[in-house]
This record gives C-alpha cells, sequence and structure tokens, in this order.
C-alpha cells in the first residue's frame, strides 16, 4: 500500500462523511420544482387595446422584470417565459403568499417625487401629476375622499427611474418601517438643486397615482433619502422590491391563475425514487455477479458517486424537478459505464500476461482517454441545454443539464479515483493470493 492511495483514502472517507453531514442537515433543504412541490402558475396579458401592437422588445423587457422581481422574493427556479406575442407565463413552485406575488408580478411601481407646495396631501389620495394628466382610475375606489372641484395637477420633480438601489430598514422606535433609497449621479443633482431652493415646502411621493408619504423638506437631500410611512416589515420590503425592479414597460393584466397541488409531485416522487432504487439495485447486482472483486469495490465507489451528488445538490440548492431527477439518473448510468471500460481494459491486460499489478495501472490508464472524451462531449451538451434553457425561459431543461453535469463531473471523479484507490488497496494488498484465484476478477 503507497502513500498516495492512503491520502486519497483519507480524503475519501473525509467526503463521504461530509457528504452524509451535508445531507442529514435541516438547515440545507431539498428544493423542489413546480411539478413535485405544486406552486402557483399565472398568465400575464399586455393590457393595451387589441389593434394597438405589443412591441417585442417591451413583451420581453417586461419578462426580464418580472423574472427579477419573483427571484427577489425567494422563489427557486421560476419559470417566466413569453407565451405568443402578448402574454408571459410565470411558475412558481412552493410560493406561500400567492397574493403578495400577484401583486408584485402585476403592480407598475410607477414611483414619483411631485411638488406640492406649502401643504401637505393625505395618504392614499389619488392624485394628478404632469406624467398622469387624465382622471386618475383610483379616485372612486380611494380611501381618501378627493378635494371637491377639478383636482390640480401636481408637477413631477422625479421618478422612479433615478434611483439606483431601494432596501427596507427600521423607521423609529416602534415597528414600523421605512424603504431607503440612493439616487443616481444625475438624478442626485436634480433632486439637490430642488431640496435647496424649497425649503420649508413639502415633496410628496406618488406611487402609482397615490399618495404614499408627504414630508417637509427640511435639508438639502442629494444622493440619497427614505420613504416614510406606517409600514410593516412586508409592505416596506414589498415597496423596496417593485422601486429596485423598475417599472414595466407596459401594463399587465392577469388572464389566469391556477394553484397547482402536490399531491401529483408526491407520487412523481415516490415513482422516481421505486424507479431509481431498482434501477442501481440491479446496476450493483449485476456489477458484483459479473466482475466479482472489482464489481464490489466498484459498487461502494458508486454509492459514494451517490451520496456526493446529493449532497453537492443540496449544497448549491438545485431545484429537483422531474427532469432534474432524470439527469442525475442518467449520470448515474455514465459512472457506472466508466467502471465497465476500466475493467474491461483489466481483463485484457490479464489475458495479454501482464500481471495483476501492471494490469490494474495499465486498464486505469487507456480507459481513461475513453472516459474523459465521452464525459467532456457530454458537458459540452450540458452547456448548450444550459444555455437554451436560461435563453427561452426553459428552467426544466436548465434543471437536466445543471444535474447531469454535477453528475458526470462526480462520476469523472469516482471512477478513476475512488474506485482506482479502492482497488489497489484491496487487490493490491492480496495480489499472490487473487492471482491464484482469478475468478474473483471474473475472468
Amino acid at each position: 500500500m503507497r502513500g498516495r492511495d492512503v491520502f486519497w483514502f483519507v480524503v475519501i472517507v473525509l467526503m463521504v462523511v461530509a457528504a452524509i453531514w451535508m445531507i442529514l442537515n435541516p438547515d440545507y433543504p431539498v428544493h423542489q420544482g413546480l411539478d413535485l412541490e405544486g406552486g402557483l402558475q399565472v398568465l400575464l396579458e399586455a393590457d393595451v387595446p387589441e389593434d394597438r401592437e405589443v412591441v417585442p422588445e417591451d413583451i420581453d423587457t417586461a419578462r426580464q422584470i418580472v423574472s427579477q422581481r419573483v427571484n427577489a422574493i425567494g422563489v427557486v427556479e421560476p419559470l417566466v417565459q413569453i407565451e405568443g406575442d402578448r402574454r408571459i407565463l410565470v411558475e412558481l413552485p412552493g410560493i406561500e403568499n400567492p397574493e403578495l406575488a400577484i401583486e408584485l408580478i402585476q403592480g407598475t411601481a410607477l414611483l414619483e417625487f411631485v411638488d406640492t407646495g406649502p401643504q401637505p396631501l393625505p395618504e392614499g389620495l389619488c392624485v394628478r401629476t404632469s406624467l398622469n394628466e387624465g382622471p386618475s382610475s383610483c379616485e372612486l375606489t380611494g380611501d381618501v375622499e378627493p378635494p371637491p372641484g377639478v383636482p390640480p395637477t401636481f408637477n413631477t420633480v422625479l421618478t422612479g427611474d433615478g434611483l439606483r438601489s431601494a432596501t427596507s430598514r427600521p423607521s423609529g422606535l416602534g415597528r414600523s418601517y421605512s424603504v431607503g433609497f440612493e439616487l443616481e449621479p444625475e438624478a442626485a443633482a436634480i433632486f439637490e438643486e430642488y431640496t435647496r431652493s424649497h425649503q420649508g415646502q413639502f415633496l410628496t411621493i406618488v406611487l402609482d397615482k397615490r399618495v404614499i408619504s408627504s414630508p417637509q423638506i427640511n435639508s438639502v437631500i442629494s444622493d440619497s433619502g427614505s420613504i416614510t410611512g406606517d409600514f410593516t416589515l412586508e409592505e416596506a420590503q414589498h415597496l423596496a422590491l417593485q422601486l429596485r425592479y423598475g417599472s414595466l414597460p407596459i401594463p399587465l393584466r392577469i388572464e389566469r391563475t391556477r394553484l397547482i397541488g402536490a399531491t401529483l409531485g408526491e407520487q412523481s416522487i415516490q415513482s422516481s425514487i421505486r424507479a431509481g432504487i431498482i434501477g442501481v439495485s440491479i446496476v450493483l447486482l449485476f456489477m458484483a455477479i459479473y466482475y466479482r472483486l472489482p464489481g464490489v469495490l466498484a459498487d461502494i465507489a458508486l454509492l459514494t458517486f451517490a451520496l456526493l451528488n446529493f449532497a453537492i445538490f443540496k449544497w448549491l440548492s438545485v431545484t429537483l424537478t422531474l427532469p432534474a431527477i432524470a439527469g442525475f439518473l442518467l449520470s448515474t448510468g455514465m459512472a457506472v459505464d466508466a467502471n465497465v471500460l476500466v475493467f474491461e481494459r483489466i481483463k485484457e491486460e490479464i489475458r495479454h500476461g501482464e500481471s495483476l499489478r501492471n494490469s490494474i495501472e495499465q486498464g486505469f490508464d487507456r480507459a481513461w482517454p475513453s472516459i474523459r472524451d465521452s464525459n467532456v462531449a457530454t458537458l459540452v451538451i450540458c452547456f448548450i441545454l444550459w444555455i437554451f434553457g436560461r435563453n427561452f425561459g426553459a428552467s426544466m431543461v436548465q434543471g437536466f443539464a445543471i444535474t447531469l453535469a454535477i453528475g458526470v463531473m462526480v462520476s469523472m471523479f469516482t471512477a478513476i479515483v475512488v474506485t482506482r484507490t479502492l482497488v489497489r488497496i484491496t487487490i493490491g494488498a492480496f495480489a499472490p493470493w487473487i492471482e491464484r484465484h482469478r475468478w474473483l476478477l471474473g475472468i
């Protein structure tokens, strides 16, 4: 037994222990996709007249903004893709608050800082601004009655486009929260000039035509400020997310929503687990019967492969969908294939008269180019599938590509390092005895 083999054996044992710890650690949960866990499916459509053409760039920008919003609320592997030329399909696995998700997806979040002069405006009032000159649709439904007569039109000083960032934070000593924001340099210059010349007046903050705060200008504000109000933590986070990811280029209406239950997902999980256990058991049995002692060692390496894969899935928060599980099972087959190539090559070397030790070394060395080339080709295909899924919103294709790529890389490690180390240590230590009992090698 050589020192290098001992080193790798210790490394393998430590990796297996770490993998078991990761798998059993509740702080690293298994993330499931919509097809396994259930969730919310929302179909959005451009809320414009039928005779008005929807520019493809606008619908694609809206898709990107919606995708950013749902990712920001912690949805794992959402599906956001364009359907036709006016619709966007959104699938949110494991969503806990459908109402908040729908509101966040659909909201336009048009933020305006408007000049209201010496008088503040009450929160909740729907107002006219220089960017919204027509009658406001929310006047009829607002909680605050508009003043009698024709409502005035207030001048918009700055819009949310000038924001660099927005975050929620505690406000004062109570349980209320505010939204802090930072401005882009150009917007900061406008804001600084305005606040310097309007000391003591009120700068009202309007979101989607409705007043949310009407603070008095007490100092010069340049590159940062805050939106105050009686916000809860959830409301402040919601507002910050809307502002952070901008306004939608076109209004969207909800055409259809559908809650997808997890019953089908549970059945699919059980079926997949059953199929995986049966398939892996058959493979393990075949390897042990056909290749005897090397096959048993390959079975140990294959179990190590499964442990390392699942631990990596949890560590990287890989979302498990049915295609992702299929990618893992496919990589399991490739791991077995690598061992088959090695063991068949070892048999050939023994038949050609090589000693057992030399046959083992030659078998691994000469099988490596075939294993490397086939796995590199598979990794290239995985990269292409991942690019395709990323650009066309096919998240399940991405999941398949990711789990297959992880499995291929782990399979190369287990076939070349784990199996080789176990074969060297076990067979190498008993080489003379095994030479006299070649049936243990399946010969």
